[in-house]
């Protein structure tokens, strides 16, 4: 079984700052690609940010500039340091990993956490 935590939302103005953290447990070979995703009230669930095990990186354009995602592999924690936060930035923000497992390999999602920017 493998689950994971996230950390780090809340309420916080506009043009501030917040960081989430999302670690892994479980039986965890290795992990693959780790993201975070997020969804607004009435909308779908949209990616924002993913990082590679290699350590490549793909943003939302939204995000662009102001977010950024970073891993720890002897963690297995992933971190979204978001800045210059908006109103529209406002969702709940779900971690998603890649993980090989004894198992197989799975896609693990977490279990959100809401960040409300204020305007």
């Amino acid at each position: 079984q493998v689950q994971l935590v996230e950390s780090g939302g809340g309420l916080v103005q506009a043009g501030g700052s917040l960081r989430l953290s999302c670690a892994a447990s479980g039986s965890i070979f290795s992990i693959n690609a780790m993201g975070w995703y997020r969804q607004a009230p009435g909308k779908k669930r949209e990616l924002v940010a993913v990082i590679t095990s290699g350590g490549s990186t793909i943003y939302a354009d939204s995000v662009k500039g102001r977010f950024t995602i970073s891993r720890d592999g002897a963690k297995s924690t992933v971190y979204l340091q978001m800045n210059s936060l908006k109103p529209e930035d406002t969702a709940v923000y779900y971690c998603n990993f890649g993980v090989y497992t004894p198992r197989g390999y799975l896609e693990v999602w977490g279990q959100g956490t809401l960040v409300t920017v204020s305007s």
